[in-house]
């Protein structure tokens, strides 16, 4: 087996599984840290809402349809990388 197959069938799979989870975490946090940024100015959802409730007043019913936005993006980022992990998984286990 020369180097290029080992790293492929060996050394990848392994280092994959170990940085898949703090991987996902990092996206998760990138996209719950969006709302955050807001407040440097990037024109985001966040950003959005608070432009449609000043001009319209409806506080609740646009910040829990803003929360249903990001529980949308990020629940299936959790649910494919739980697959993917399951998918990755050793036999063994």
């Amino acid at each position: 087996m020369n180097t290029f197959q080992t790293y492929l069938h060996i050394i990848l799979p392994q280092a994959f599984r170990r940085v898949l989870p703090p991987l996902t975490s990092q996206a998760i946090s990138l996209i719950k840290d969006s709302a955050l940024v807001s407040t440097i100015a990037i024109y985001d959802l966040t950003m959005q809402g608070q432009a449609v409730i000043s001009e319209t007043y409806l506080t609740f019913e646009l910040w829990f349809t803003i929360a249903a936005i990001y529980l949308m993006i990020t629940i299936p980022l959790s649910l494919g990388v739980n697959l993917m992990e399951k998918y990755l998984r050793p036999a063994s286990q």
